[in-house]
């Protein structure tokens, strides 16, 4: 790299951009992929996201919260554990930063459910408080359980 040119990185970028449009369709094969996971759910979670989604949708959310809405779980498609980091990082550069802020934080919401049974804080969203994104994660959070 020490030995690159500007013409070199400007064709990098330009090749870059013009791939870009492989992002929308890795997103809808991790999403697909979803269908094969249940980790002992009712259901797959394919069908998860899009009740998901769903449920946001008719909350009146705004178009970005219900793409991050389908969206929440893609990163199981790769790690269950690191899933929350994964989607949010895949979503960072098309959504603001709340919303950013509420998918990698998803699972804090969600835990006041089960984190008691696996030896966490199921008071851990209250560690968020305060937040400018706190409330939109606490309205759509309990959706994504």
């Amino acid at each position: 790299m020490d030995e690159s040119t500007a013409a070199e990185w400007q064709a990098i970028v330009g090749e870059t951009m013009e791939q870009q449009p492989r992002v929308a369709e890795s997103v809808l094969a991790m999403l697909a992929s979803l269908e094969k996971i249940t980790d002992n759910f009712a259901v797959d979670q394919l069908v998860h996201s899009l009740q998901t989604a769903t449920r946001a949708e008719e909350a009146g959310a705004s178009q970005e919260v219900i793409v991050a809405s389908l969206c929440h779980d893609i990163g199981k498609a790769i790690s269950v554990i690191n899933h929350p980091r994964i989607a949010a990082e895949i979503l960072r550069p098309y959504v603001s930063h709340d919303t950013f802020q509420m998918i990698l934080t998803h699972q804090d919401f969600q835990g006041r459910h089960y984190y008691e049974f696996i030896g966490l804080d199921p008071n851990a969203r209250d560690q968020h408080k305060g937040a400018s994104w706190y409330g939109l994660a606490e309205q759509f959070a309990d959706d994504w359980d």
